[in-house]
C-alpha cells in the first residue's frame, strides 16, 4: 500500500500548468545542477523528483506510521524529569522519516534539503496527516525552519538548518496561560545578556506542541514596560543550551501522540530573529500563514482518511440483504463527504500554488533584481495568497469535523467503539478549528476580502475562465450564485455598521468560500474527470447553502435592531 500511489488527487496537483513556472522559479535558473549530485538539470526533473520523494513518503505513511497511529493513541507521550519521551509509534515514525531523508523537504540544498516547492511540501503533509493526524503535527512544525530561513541572519542559518534534514524537531512557543489567542498579551520576558551575547529567557509558556522540541521558535516581550505587540521579538532556542524545562504534558481529547506541553523557561539563553519589536507583526504572522496552511493539509489529510473509513465501511456492512453503501441515504453522504474533501483540497493546492510563486520571487531578490514585471507578479501572488489562506484554514478544518461525523455516523454504533479507526478520527479532527487561530478568527482575516471586493474580484476572473459544453449549466449556477453574494454584501456594507458586518462576517465568507471553491472543482474537471461528480454536488449544495445564508440575512434586515437586540440578549443568558 502507498498512500501518495493511492491517490490520483494528489498526483494531479503536480500536472497543474503552474507547476513549470513554480519550478524555474524555485531552482533559479538551475543553478545548483553540477553542484548537488541529486539537483535537477531541467524542470521534468524536478518534477520527477517531486513525484519520486512523495511515493517514499507516501509508504512511510501506509506502512509504518498508519499501523503505528491506534498504539501511539493508547499510549502517548510521558514527562520523565522534565523532558518528553514520545509513545514508541512516534519515535518510529520520526526515525523512518529521518533515515528517508525528507525532513526540510523545502529548505535549500546548501543546508542539507530537497529545495522542494511549497506545493509537494504540503502534499507530503497531507500523506502524513491521512496516516496519523497527532504525528503531523511533529512532521509539519519543520515550518519553523523557513521562518529561521527567511528572517535569521546566516550566522543562525548555519548553526540550526543543517540539523532539520538530521531530525531535530522544531516548536513554535506562542501561547501562554494568559495569552491564547491574544498573542499581544504575551509576557515571557526577554532580557539581554551582554557578558554572554546572548538574550535570556524567563515566564511560561502554555499549549506548547511538540514542547520538548530541539529548536525552538520563542515570542517573548524584549522592550521592559511593554503591554502590546510592539514590545515582542521573535527568538530561536537550542534544547543543547538549557534552560526549558516540561512542567506537564496536557491530557487532551486528541491528537494524543503529539506532546501538547507547558513549558517553564529559567535564564533560558536565545538569539534573536530578525529585528526587535517585530516578533508578532512581522515574523509570527509569517509563521502563522505557514501554520495555517499545514492546518490546512492536516485537516484535508484527516478527511481523507475518514472518507476511505466511511467507504470501506458502508461496503463491507450488510443490512437488510445488502451493503449499506446502497442506500441513498448513505451513498448521498458518502457523495457529499468527497466533495467536501475535493473542494477543499482544490482550495489548499490553488493557495499553495500563490505561496510558491511569491516566495520564490522573495528567494530571487536575494540574488537579483526584479524586472518592474516580476515585482508586480509578486506583489498580486502574494495578495492572493494572503486572501485565501484564511479560508483555507476555515474551510479544511471546519470540513474535517463534518467529515469525520459523518464517517462515524455511517458506522453507526460500531463508530462509537474504539474498534474502528473512525472513533480516533473524530476525536482527533476536534483541534483542527482550534489551534493555528480559530474558526472565528479566520473569518475576521477573511472579512477583509469581503468588504473590499477582493473575492468577488477574484470570482470574476474564475467565471471567465472556458468549461466544457457540457458543463455550462453549472457555470451558470455559480454565476448567479454570485450575482446574489454580490447583493447581499452591498445589503450588509450599505448599514455602514461595523459590528453589523461583524456579526454577518461569517454567512458572508462562507457564501464567498463556496462559489469560490464551486470554480475551482468546475476548473479542475476540465482537465480531469474524476472531479466532476464533486463539482456537481458541491456547486448544487452551495447553491442552498449560500440561499439560505442570503435568505437570513434579508429577514434579518426587515426588523435587524429588533433582532440583533435578541441576538445580544444571549449574553445575558
Amino acid at each position: 500500500m502507498n498512500f501518495y500511489t493511492d491517490n490520483k488527487d494528489l498526483q494531479f496537483q503536480l500536472q497543474h500548468p503552474l507547476m513549470r513556472k513554480i519550478v524555474e522559479l524555485k531552482e533559479n535558473n538551475f543553478a545548483d545542477d553540477g553542484k548537488y549530485d541529486y539537483a535537477p538539470a531541467n524542470t521534468d526533473d524536478a518534477l520527477d523528483s517531486y513525484d519520486r520523494v512523495l511515493e517514499v513518503i507516501g509508504d512511510i505513511c501506509a506502512n509504518v506510521i498508519a499501523p503505528n497511529a491506534e498504539d501511539v493513541d493508547h499510549e502517548g507521550p510521558q514527562v520523565i524529569d522534565g523532558r518528553v519521551k514520545y509513545a514508541a509509534g512516534t519515535q518510529q515514525n520520526h526515525e523512518a522519516l529521518t533515515q528517508a531523508g525528507v525532513y526540510g523537504l523545502s529548505l535549500p540544498r546548501e543546508y542539507g534539503g530537497l529545495n522542494f516547492s511549497m506545493v509537494p511540501y504540503v502534499i507530503a503533509a497531507e500523506l502524513v496527516s491521512r496516516a496519523d493526524a497527532g504525528f503531523a503535527n511533529i512532521w509539519g512544525l519543520q515550518d519553523c525552519a523557513e521562518t529561521i530561513h527567511e528572517f535569521a541572519t546566516q550566522e543562525i542559518k548555519d548553526r540550526f538548518l543543517p540539523r532539520i534534514n538530521k531530525g531535530d524537531t522544531c516548536s513554535m512557543d506562542l501561547t501562554e496561560p494568559d495569552a491564547g489567542s491574544d498573542l499581544q498579551a504575551v509576557m515571557l520576558k526577554a532580557t539581554w545578556d551582554e557578558p554572554d551575547g546572548v538574550w535570556r529567557l524567563n515566564g511560561v509558556k502554555r499549549f506548547i506542541t511538540n514542547g520538548d522540541a530541539q529548536i525552538k521558535l520563542v515570542l517573548a516581550r524584549s522592550e521592559e514596560g511593554s503591554t502590546d505587540g510592539r514590545g515582542l521579538s521573535c527568538f530561536v532556542y537550542d534544547k543543547n543550551d538549557g534552560g526549558v524545562t516540561v512542567r506537564r504534558i496536557e491530557n487532551k481529547l486528541g491528537i494524543k501522540g503529539s506532546p501538547t506541553c507547558e513549558l517553564l523557561f529559567n535564564n533560558a539563553p536565545a538569539l534573536l530573529v530578525g529585528d526587535r519589536k517585530l516578533g508578532l507583526i512581522k515574523y509570527v504572522m509569517s509563521l502563522m500563514n505557514g501554520a495555517r496552511l499545514g492546518t490546512g493539509a492536516q485537516s484535508i489529510g484527516l478527511s481523507e482518511a475518514a472518507f476511505r473509513e466511511a467507504l470501506k465501511y458502508a461496503h463491507e456492512r450488510v443490512q437488510f440483504g445488502k451493503a449499506i453503501v446502497d442506500f441513498p441515504a448513505v451513498y448521498e453522504m458518502l457523495g457529499v463527504i468527497k466533495a467536501r474533501l475535493q473542494a477543499s483540497r482544490a482550495l489548499l493546492y490553488e493557495t499553495a500554488r500563490f505561496v510558491d510563486v511569491y516566495k520564490a520571487y522573495n528567494l530571487l531578490t536575494e540574488e537579483r533584481k526584479l524586472t518592474p514585471e516580476e515585482r508586480a507578479e509578486q506583489k498580486e501572488f502574494q495578495k492572493q495568497a494572503d486572501l485565501f489562506t484564511p479560508l483555507v484554514k476555515l474551510f479544511a478544518s471546519e470540513y474535517a469535523n463534518q467529515n469525520a461525523y459523518d464517517a462515524l455516523q455511517i458506522h453507526g454504533g460500531s463508530g462509537f467503539m474504539k474498534d474502528y479507526p473512525v472513533e480516533r478520527l473524530y476525536r482527533d479532527a476536534r483541534i483542527l478549528t482550534i489551534y493555528e487561530g480559530t474558526s472565528q478568527l479566520q473569518v475576521v482575516a477573511a472579512i477583509r476580502g469581503v468588504s473590499t471586493g477582493a473575492y468577488l474580484n477574484k470570482i470574476r476572473i474564475y467565471e471567465k475562465e472556458p468549461v466544457k459544453a457540457e458543463h455550462e449549466h453549472l457555470r451558470k449556477i455559480l454565476i448567479a450564485m454570485t450575482d446574489q453574494y454580490e447583493q447581499t454584501v452591498q445589503s450588509v456594507l450599505a448599514k455602514a455598521d461595523k459590528e453589523y458586518t461583524d456579526f454577518h462576517a461569517r454567512r458572508l465568507v462562507e457564501m464567498a468560500g463556496h462559489i469560490i471553491m464551486g470554480y475551482l472543482l468546475l476548473l479542475d474537471s476540465q482537465n480531469s474527470d474524476d472531479f466532476i461528480r464533486s463539482a456537481a454536488i458541491y456547486i448544487t449544495r452551495s447553491q442552498a447553502w449560500n440561499t439560505e445564508r442570503h435568505a437570513f440575512i434579508a429577514a434579518f434586515e426587515i426588523d435587524h435592531l429588533s433582532a440583533y437586540s435578541v441576538m445580544k440578549d444571549t449574553r445575558e443568558a
